[in-house]
């Protein structure tokens, strides 16, 4: 399928013990064989052979390396595929390199690997940006995830939506062109309209449970509220473990947003400590507190902070009343300057570290989303959106049917729910779409 054959480092370049520079191609054993002291032509797919790395044209010797040998279509590019494993000096690496595109090799694409795999089948794109989520993936949840869609968890979701939406879309079209043959069962909209509500009901669920994906995926947009010098930055540092936050008894020190990612046993916290919200006449604290009111409407989890050891103030009861429909914990914090302890309130001390029963109180609420790190649950916003975008499609078949429309003025609303779902795993294949998703990735990957 493709004409060139390609080369990168596949390590970061960086001095190190080893690094791996990676050909792929119809050409790739034969141009590693013109710089490598032993003939690879014979040698069997999937194996290791020891030698040297020379100059073809000096034959000066520039390394002791390990060649491993992939041959076609057994790789993961589908394609004759040979890895150098070289010592990991800059130079030595970079010499490698330039040798092999000084003999045939052309220097590969952001990602060029990983969408040769998908264009010649060996992956979908939801398995290809799998690969760069398990590159990025900075705890046991998104790598998880992302192993779950690499193993092809995300395919076992479409294929169904698939073939119910072909099934739709086969027999509305065999009796539009076919409408003489009357051996060929006849859809009814009634039919079609049953058939179409148990598509969206199914699509609901995986919409329903996607948000349990996201969770896991992006963390929990998480913002801490409360009234000036009520311990919000405390509450935010103890649960990074750093000063990120300022601390001061100075009202008002917290201007802006100050954001941090912390890792709870089971779930990922995007917090976001915001400005104390209060009546000021401080331009700047203004602004702050228009970006608290801001992050709060956007947040999935909203962190009240109260203090323990005083009565409500007015700040308190206005914050207590904005927040009231959104998902919230409130928590008393500075518990320990009062002995008056109500058993139906969460007590924290930030600014002893004492924050337990605040991060088991985030466990449990969120203990029912870890589901998606036990089986397949959309988590890219991407493919969250196709979904949303075929569901849209299909409501819009279902209300021009419920309206009494001809069957095939519908159709065109079921096409374009396939077109979605294809679009999830790639078959439409949208070159610019392609092209953006992949220039993400590493040169060697």
């Amino acid at each position: 399928m493709f004409m060139k054959t390609i080369a990168a480092i596949a390590t970061p370049l960086s001095e190190g013990a080893i690094a791996i520079i990676r050909i792929s191609g119809d050409e790739a054993i034969s141009i590693a064989n013109t710089l490598f002291s032993r003939d690879l032509t014979n040698i069997p797919s999937h194996q290791v052979v020891y030698g040297y790395i020379k100059d073809p044209k000096t034959q000066e010797y520039i390394d002791e390396v390990l060649v491993s040998v992939f041959r076609a279509p057994k790789t993961f590019t589908r394609e004759d595929t040979v890895e150098i494993n070289c010592h990991g000096g800059i130079y030595i690496t970079k010499k490698i390199l330039s040798l092999l595109l000084e003999n045939g090799a052309e220097l590969a694409e952001r990602g060029e690997f990983t969408k040769r795999a998908f264009l010649n089948g060996r992956i979908d794109l939801t398995q290809a940006e799998a690969v760069q989520d398990l590159i990025e993936g900075k705890d046991s949840s998104t790598t998880r995830l992302a192993m779950n869609t690499l193993r092809g968890g995300i395919r076992t979701l479409i294929d169904p939506l698939k073939e119910d939406l072909i099934q739709m879309i086969a027999q509305i079209e065999v009796n539009i062109d076919y409408p003489e043959y009357y051996d060929v069962a006849q859809v009814e909209t009634p039919q079609l309209l049953s058939k179409a509500n148990q598509w969206l009901t199914k699509l609901e669920e995986l919409i329903r449970k996607s948000h349990s994906g996201k969770i896991m995926r992006e963390g929990i947009k998480t913002v801490i509220l409360g009234k000036p010098n009520v311990g919000k930055s405390s509450l935010l540092n103890a649960l990074l473990e750093e000063d990120k936050a300022i601390v001061s008894d100075v009202a008002g020190t917290t201007r802006d947003l100050v954001e941090g990612y912390v890792r709870l046993p089971s779930v990922t916290l995007h917090l976001i400590d915001t400005a104390g919200i209060h009546h000021t006449e401080d331009i700047v604290e203004k602004i702050g507190i228009e970006r608290s009111h801001k992050a709060m409407e956007e947040a999935d989890l909203v962190i009240v902070v109260l203090e323990a050891h005083e009565e409500l103030a007015k700040e308190d009861e206005a914050l207590l009343e904005a927040s009231k429909d959104l998902n919230r914990i409130i928590v008393y914090n500075k518990v320990d300057l009062t002995q008056d302890i109500d058993s139906d309130k969460l007590y924290i001390s930030a600014k002893d570290q004492h924050i337990e029963p605040l991060i088991d109180r985030i466990e449990e609420m969120y203990e029912e989303h870890t589901i998606a790190l036990r089986e397949p649950t959309f988590a890219n916003e991407r493919h969250i959106a196709l979904l949303r975008q075929a569901h849209t499609h299909m409501e819009t078949a279902v209300a021009a049917l419920e309206a009494g429309m001809e069957i095939d003025l519908a159709l065109i609303d079921i096409e374009q729910a396939y077109e979605c779902i294809k679009d999830i795993i790639g078959e439409a294949k949208n070159m610019d779409l392609l092209d953006e998703l992949f220039t993400r990735f590493c040169l060697g990957k």
